[in-house]
């Protein structure tokens, strides 16, 4: 290995790592389509919103941005595949597309939902999905040696985003309108992810940090780099989708309902909300706690535990007094970030870092499917506060990916 390819101090590779902090926390925003709707939305408890639209309207437009960000994943991966397409130019024009998306939802009416579904759902999660791997990626390239750990810093600084945002967007959608936060939220996004772009760059072929040599191969896991086509032929990417599935909607029918589930059962609006944005702090915490727990104790075993505390959790919440209810939420919260922070790694740990954008972007249809089928379950749980039935189907979702989690070998030699 050439002297060059160890040369990078480790001041240098904490850049790309900023920069991806800055650029997730712009993509946190998936996740605040709740207060979108309530000013967009008219309803009995929001009478004062723009539109008099039925509420599976919205539900539409955040179904089509969680969907198009995996196929926007998958798009940014493949564009860097042959190495002519910089990490850099991704995140430049994912960003354009996701502040453009974001810019143009200003124009939506009553008579022109399809716009919003157009702007915010489709250009906003093709955009964001671009850049959402693509920062993953590089940043696991420049830290061999902390995998979990840097994954988990990543993507806990999306759902720290989320929590900015939120009361960013609370803040200022009073004073200026939610259309016209929305067109604030897309110059930031393209502001933010053009100056990021400056710092997003794969480290030299062949890096190691100083001092740092890969461990020996344990648990099955070889160290080789799987194109995507090869991942394909393999039944981990399908089983570790799969997981990823059902782990994501065990979390996204539940934590959504938060609000509603905690008055409902007697607390305070102000309590019930305080509670939201706890629950998305654990979120983001939980990203950040369970990479680093992932690196000492192992992916597989990380998701054991994980799913079993989901599980458990999950179960309870109908049974719990209602001082618990908000507690039992964060905790259901702080597992699901663990998913969100570890499967990026044991896709990188099974198939390698140099494909890694394309291959968690195609891992990634399987957090789609699994976001989009609870986003309409909970629309229409919600509708009649069928929360047991909700609670009951997301254990089941829990239980089902505990099941394929402990079935979960790497591949040890790539099939040809």
């Amino acid at each position: 290995m050439g002297k060059n390819s160890t040369a990078v101090k480790i001041p240098n590779r904490l850049l790309p790592l900023i920069a991806g902090i800055m650029i997730q926390m712009c993509c946190g925003t998936a996740y605040i389509w709740g207060v979108f709707q309530s000013f967009l939305i008219k309803t009995d408890d929001t009478p004062n919103a723009l539109f008099t639209w039925s509420p599976t309207y919205g539900t539409l437009a955040y179904a089509l941005l969680l969907s198009v960000l995996t196929v926007g994943s998958v798009i940014g991966g493949i564009s860097q595949q042959s190495g002519k397409v910089q990490p850099k130019a991704i995140i430049v024009i994912g960003g354009l597309v996701m502040g453009c998306g974001f810019l143009l939802a200003q124009f939506t009416t009553n008579d022109t939902p399809w716009l919003l579904w157009l702007s915010y759902g489709i250009l906003g999660g093709l955009g964001m999905g671009m850049v959402y791997t693509t920062t993953i990626a590089v940043c696991q390239k420049w830290f061999p040696d902390h995998r979990g750990l840097v994954t988990g810093i990543i993507v806990s600084a999306l759902g720290a985003g989320t929590v900015i945002f939120t009361k960013i967007s609370e803040i200022v959608i009073p004073s200026i309108g939610v259309l016209q936060t929305f067109t604030l939220l897309g110059v930031v996004f393209i502001v933010v992810c053009s100056l990021g772009s400056f710092f997003i760059k794969n480290p030299p072929e062949g890096f190691k940090p100083a001092g740092w040599s890969p461990p020996a191969p344990k648990n099955g896991i070889v160290n080789q780099n799987f194109l995507p086509s090869e991942a394909l032929k393999t039944p981990q990417i399908y089983l570790v989708a799969a997981a990823l599935m059902f782990s994501s909607a065990a979390g996204s029918m539940v934590i959504p309902m938060a609000k509603v589930f905690g008055l409902s059962n007697g607390l305070s609006a102000s309590v019930a909300a305080t509670g939201v944005l706890i629950i998305g702090a654990c979120n983001s915490l939980g990203r950040l706690v369970w990479g680093f727990v992932s690196d000492k104790l192992g992916r597989k075993n990380t998701l054991i535990v994980l799913l079993l505390i989901a599980a458990a959790s999950i179960i309870v919440l109908s049974f719990v007094p209602k001082e618990a209810i908000l507690i039992v939420f964060a905790v259901v919260g702080f597992s699901y970030g663990g998913f969100l922070g570890v499967f990026p790694s044991i896709t990188a740990d099974f198939f390698g870092t140099k494909y890694v954008a394309t291959i968690y972007g195609m891992v990634l249809l399987g957090f789609g499917t699994g976001a989009v089928a609870s986003a309409f379950i909970v629309g229409e749980l919600s509708k009649t506060k069928a929360f047991s039935t909700a609670f009951t189907i997301a254990a089941i979702a829990a239980g089902i990916a505990f099941v394929i989690v402990l079935s979960l070998k790497a591949p040890k030699e790539k099939v040809q």
